[in-house]
């Protein structure tokens, strides 16, 4: 299975934005963390980090074809970006969305997700563990094409 992972707006700040909140892992770590955990589930992941609304979209679309699953930290984009859920949406990849931090117990404007109706599930508020469980979820999924 290949799975697209990508990280939106800010996280290329991990380890030195508010660790109380996101942790002490940087974006390196977290990414060195997920390719070993889906090599151990047998995945192939791409990952992106953008903070450009634009090119998180134009990965989307570039990896389409390649992919068979999606897992999407959309950052603040999550609160907001009715573009890239209309490119999720469009694209038709099965989508998962997490967070790092648990959005339903944060200020009132984290807790809306225009992503989350165009995302088969949710992982929120386990730092990299909600990562892990998204690409855990990716292998219930069913085949390309079926």
């Amino acid at each position: 299975m290949n799975v697209l992972v990508i990280h939106g707006p800010n996280l290329h700040l991990l380890g030195r934005r508010a660790p109380e909140i996101y942790g002490a892992a940087t974006l390196k770590q977290l990414d060195a963390g997920i390719k070993k955990h889906a090599a151990g589930l047998g995945q192939k992941v791409r990952i992106f980090q953008s903070n450009s609304e634009g090119k998180i979209i134009d990965l989307l679309t570039a990896n389409a074809g390649w992919a068979d699953a999606l897992v999407i930290n959309p950052g603040a984009y999550t609160h907001y970006s009715y573009a890239i859920r209309d490119a999720i949406e469009g694209l038709g990849l099965p989508a998962v969305e997490v967070h790092l931090s648990d959005i339903a117990r944060r200020e009132p404007f984290r807790r809306i997700s225009v992503i989350k109706p165009v995302c088969l599930a949710q992982f929120k508020g386990e730092g990299r563990r909600s990562y892990f469980k998204a690409l855990d979820y990716c292998l219930s999924l069913p085949p390309k094409g079926k």
